[in-house]
């Protein structure tokens, strides 16, 4: 199994167990987390644009 096939294995388990406690994965969570884990973009960059999507109430 290559890295990219095992990431992507890990990213539907954990996507399965988020969906059994009745919360929802974006597309653009699930590509963030894909590019986070193939290095793409350093943690700095995920969490970056993490909290530019960030809703105070």
């Amino acid at each position: 199994m290559s890295e990219a096939e095992k990431i992507l294995k890990s990213m539907n388990n954990a996507e399965a167990s988020i969906n059994m406690e009745g919360f929802y994965v974006s597309e653009e969570s699930k590509e963030l987390c894909r590019r986070l884990l193939n290095k793409e973009i350093s943690f700095d960059e995920y969490l970056s644009n993490i909290k530019s999507k960030l809703v105070r109430l």
